[in-house]
């Protein structure tokens, strides 16, 4: 698989957005005179089979799903990525996990704005709308994504809210640059020193995260995750979810989650960050990258997790308060699986933002 540069989407203008007149981008959207054809479909090598169901999959392609939100890209880093937007106030940037997109927060995005902050969900490098580059997943440099985004939007600071890599996103993202990250909230991952002596040392985290093992192999995992329509991307999600709520995920969410890991090149973009997680773990980049997470986390941090997820262990998540010095928050929850945000969305958000709003978290 080859994976196309950031080049690829066109030049990154004065307003963050991406490619001259009528070029395609990334996420299978067209410019700015919408000549990339029907709605809904990605492209001739995209996943264009897959049913569209009524609702939010709608005119919005695989990525850009309608909604009351709105999306545009921003320049950071380097490179360009897609955000979707809502409501006005402090700045809350909410962070994806594998193997999905910023649509995982639709829920949040909502509930945010009502609540009365600048809700933002952004797409991960190489995953959604933003671009794929061909190095740079490295945690270090997409913590510099994130914190580039943050200066983007034009704001001093935010609260980041990570879930699964996004959430180890957001601990790497609190040591480099605390001065950005106003309060931490992270869901279903451990602190990144955590998860590491977990997966090295508890046979049952490790076994948990056989997936994890499993990327390591050079092509097969690109392959297996976009065949059949990307059907291992729906066992996956409805393995990892918690019994209690038959709700989710639907076969709409699904098939949402499905046509988006089929965009030319995703698959191996969300695989490229787990591969430098195990292969670092000898080098010389991952010795330095470990020493420096030893620096305490100095924000406010709220650490929620589904008390049945099978990804992510609850024992191997629930000591990561010894690296935060600041207030620190864990919550449970019980019956739910490795997507709380989405099997519980009215719980979670409640949890969320009466926490934002707790002007003493440490209570």
């Amino acid at each position: 698989m080859t994976v196309p540069d950031s080049s690829a989407s066109g030049p990154v203008g004065p307003e963050g957005q991406a490619g001259p007149k009528g070029r395609v981008s990334q996420d299978g959207q067209a410019g700015p005179d919408g000549s990339s054809g029907p709605p809904g479909r990605s492209g001739p090598s995209g996943p264009s089979d897959l049913p569209i169901s009524p609702g939010p999959v709608g005119s919005g392609g695989p990525v850009r799903l309608d909604g009351p939100w709105t999306h545009r890209d921003v320049a950071a880093n380097g490179a360009r990525f897609h955000i979707a937007e809502l409501g006005e106030g402090p700045l809350v940037l909410l962070l994806h996990g594998f193997p999905q997109f910023w649509w995982t927060w639709r829920h949040q995005l909502t509930a945010l704005a009502d609540a009365g902050f600048r809700a933002v969900a952004m797409d991960l490098r190489g995953v959604g709308g933003s671009d794929r580059t061909p190095r740079g997943y490295d945690p270090a440099n997409l913590a510099l994504d994130i914190t580039g985004v943050i200066r983007s939007l034009g704001e001093p600071d935010a609260a980041l809210v990570g879930h699964d890599m996004g959430g180890y996103l957001a601990w790497t993202a609190a040591v480099m640059r605390p001065k950005l990250v106003r309060r931490l909230v992270v869901s279903s991952m451990p602190h990144p020193r955590r998860w590491r002596s977990s997966m090295l040392s508890d046979f049952a985290q490790s076994r948990a995260g056989s997936y994890v093992w499993g990327f390591q192999r050079p092509w097969v995992p690109e392959r297996q995750l976009v065949a059949d329509d990307a059907a291992l991307v729906g066992r996956l999600i409805r393995e990892w979810a918690g019994p209690r709520t038959p709700e989710f995920p639907d076969d709409a969410a699904v098939d949402v989650y499905r046509r988006a890991m089929c965009i030319p090149s995703t698959a191996h973009c969300s695989i490229e960050p787990y591969r430098w997680m195990v292969r670092s773990l000898a080098r010389p980049d991952g010795i330095q990258f470990n020493r420096r997470m030893k620096r305490p986390v100095r924000v406010p941090t709220l650490h929620l997790h589904g008390s049945l997820d099978p990804a992510i262990r609850t024992r191997s998540a629930a000591g990561s308060g010894e690296y935060v010095e600041a207030p620190y928050r864990w919550r449970l929850f019980d019956g739910l699986g490795h997507f709380p945000h989405e099997e519980d969305p009215g719980g979670f958000s409640a949890e969320l933002i009466n926490w934002l709003k707790d002007s003493e978290p440490d209570r």
